[in-house]
This record gives structure tokens, sequence and C-alpha cells, in this order.
């Protein structure tokens, strides 16, 4: 019988961190759909073992966030994979230049978030965020989840688990990166000139 990967015996405090790195590491495929996968895989994986209501990974494109890959709990859907808005007024870019810290317990009693919860369309309580940043020092976008009440189950610990599944992640679009650029011109004209390492939406 097949294992749910997403059995509670994978949410120990190292079991996940070793789940994360399977997924993203040992099971490696270069191949556009298996690094879709295995990061959508791993979105879930985190947003469970979390308790988070929502997780995403985002992209910097052209001076808008852009939600490339989105994990929802059942019943929740406040943002859709291709979004996007201005990045300036995005948290990610908050965390990014470090106007926002990575870790925000209860975003209502941290001064630097209180004051922009009343310019989103749903609330957060509990939101962790971290670059994803690419072997050439770019900012590909960033990691983050949230929960809309405080969640007093997640942790600096966690945030050390997501800033891993961060690193591993961007590792996978770089050498998606890499796979595309030695690819023949005729697949890469077929791109239709997106930038080819991006995880595509659903």
């Amino acid at each position: 019988m097949k294992m749910n990967p997403f059995a509670p015996s994978d949410f120990g405090p190292d079991s996940i961190s070793v789940r994360v790195s399977e997924l993203l590491v040992a099971t490696a495929d270069n191949t556009d759909e298996g690094i879709d996968r295995s990061i959508g895989e791993v979105l879930k994986l985190l947003r469970e073992r979390m308790g988070m209501d929502v997780v995403f990974v985002s992209e910097f494109v052209n001076g808008e966030r852009v939600f490339r890959k989105v994990d929802q709990a059942p019943g929740v859907k406040v943002i859709a994979e291709g979004e996007g808005a201005p990045l300036e007024q995005s948290w990610c870019q908050r965390v990014v230049d470090g106007r926002l810290p990575q870790y925000i317990a209860d975003a209502k009693k941290e001064p630097a978030a209180a004051p922009l919860l009343k310019e989103l369309p749903f609330p957060i309580g509990t939101h962790l965020s971290t670059p994803l940043v690419l072997g050439n020092g770019e900012v590909y976008g960033t990691l983050c989840c949230f929960s809309f009440e405080p969640n007093g189950h997640v942790s600096f610990e966690d945030l050390t688990r997501l800033k891993l599944t961060a690193k591993l992640a961007a590792q996978r679009l770089e050498s998606r990166r890499q796979a595309q650029a030695s690819a023949p011109a005729p697949a890469r004209r077929a791109a239709g000139g997106v930038p080819d390492w991006q995880l595509k939406p659903k």
C-alpha cells in the first residue's frame, strides 16, 4: 500500500526537514512538471505541518510580486497563482529589504506590520517569509506562509525550516534555468519570451 506523504509521522521537528530535502533533492527532476510537482508537494507539507492557512512562492517580475505556486487550506481561496500586484506595496518586498521581520508571531502586535493590515482584503495573524536567492545572488522572490489568526504552534524553528526549503527550491529553479539555457533554440522560442525558469501557474 502506498504511504501517504503527508502522514502525521512525517511532521516531527527533524523529519519535516528530511521530507523537504527528499522532495526537492532526492527526487530531483529538471523537467518543468517535476519541479512544479515537487515544490507544490513541499508547500502542502509545510502548510499542514505548521497549521497555516496559506503558503506560496512569489516571483519578482518587472516591478510586480507574482504568485507562482500557492497552497491553501481547504475552503480558503484568498490568492491565486498568476495574480500580481505592485512589488513595493507587498509584504514580500518589505521582508527582503528589511522593513518587516521574517518571523512575525502576531501581526497586530508588530509595529511595522500592524499599520499594513488595514490595506489587506484578508486578515494576517502569524506571518513567515524568506527570500528565494539564486546562485548568482539574484532574488527570485520569496517563500511565505501566513495564518489568519496568530498561530501559537509556529516558532523560529519553523522559520529555519522555511529558509532551508527556500534554499533548496532556489537550487531547483536554478537547475531549470540551466537546463532551459542549454535547450535547442526552438524549445526556448516555444516559451514565448516568458522567463523559462519560473514556476508555471496551474
